[in-house]
């Protein structure tokens, strides 16, 4: 594992595993299973402030390049949150090389749908819930912030009930559009830029005859989830305010999926910003610094 995370810090795309304060604030409570699949358990780990909780509660998405695990988990990106009173949820989702990218997408939904069903356990306001991630984790949260919906209804479990819908998205340096990645008509589905992250975009169905999952290799169908999975295709004018962190350098996913996201977001008349880092590559020496922007964004647009 430690092999992984130093490919992942030599490649740009996961949260850097920084050391936790000298003496933390919070109470951790971790590997809380908030759903099931393919018999594994989906877990969370729950940071709750130690003094004055404000009774609000953010996801943080623990994914780069698409990995996602629970050493990936650091503490020292919450603080800020958790200093200002906030209940973080940090949530590892099924990770590539293992799942895709729609996978990882259905696990944040059930998180936030298993987050508001308890919400009372957790003393957080369930209507006021924000989310915040880097790289693959920013678009994630995107994703969840555009995407998440009022629940299924039909379904016999309480949990998939549960709207997945959040007030307030933080995303740093996130893909937003694949089809259109650095470009209009430049595709990156795990091609071009992102040659390198294969498996994410791997998709395969379960072929009901065969009884096995079977790779998709039509082109055009290949595009329409790549269209589904990129969060500037669900802009609507009751998205969540989103604020996007993202340096001018950044060769792996270009400032210009920021600048397109935020664009169309105001377009249809959502608070969104973007905040760009000058000089900034796919990550920057002092990043934590800019997790008080995120604090003061989720302090904007959560506790009114």
């Amino acid at each position: 594992m430690i092999r992984l995370l130093t490919l992942l810090l030599a490649i740009g795309l996961a949260p850097i595993a920084l050391a936790a304060p000298d003496a933390p604030d919070f109470i951790h409570k971790d590997d809380v299973i908030y759903g099931r699949k393919h018999g594994m358990a989906l877990t969370l780990d729950v940071f709750t402030p130690r003094a004055k909780p404000n009774g609000l509660g953010v996801i943080f998405v623990v994914s780069g390049g698409w990995f996602s695990g629970h050493e990936m988990i650091s503490p020292a990106f919450i603080d800020p949150l958790i200093k200002r009173g906030y209940t973080v949820f940090a949530v590892v989702h099924g990770s590539q090389p293992r799942f895709t990218i729609p996978e990882a997408i259905d696990d944040l939904n059930r998180s936030v749908r298993f987050i508001r069903h308890n919400a009372k356990t957790y003393a957080i306001d369930p209507e006021r819930l924000g989310i915040c991630g880097l790289s693959a984790g920013g678009h994630l949260s995107l994703m969840q912030g555009m995407a998440g919906d009022n629940g299924k209804l039909a379904s016999l479990d309480a949990v998939s009930r549960t709207p997945s819908r959040v007030k307030a998205v933080a995303a740093f340096f996130p893909p937003t559009d694949f089809l259109n990645y650095g470009k209009p008509g430049e595709e990156a589905l795990g091609r071009g830029t992102l040659r390198d992250f294969r498996a994410p975009f791997e998709f395969h169905e379960f072929d009901l005859m065969k009884k096995i999952y079977v790779p998709i290799t039509d082109e055009t169908r290949i595009h329409e989830i790549g269209h589904k999975i990129s969060p500037i295709t669900h802009i609507s004018k009751d998205d969540p305010a989103t604020l996007i962190i993202h340096g001018d350098s950044d060769k792996l996913v270009p400032i210009q999926q920021a600048e397109i996201m935020i664009k169309s977001l105001k377009d249809v008349g959502v608070d969104a910003k973007l905040v760009v880092h000058k000089g900034g590559a796919h990550g920057w020496p002092d990043i934590i610094k800019d997790f008080d922007l995120v604090a003061d964004w989720f302090d904007a647009h959560l506790k009114s």
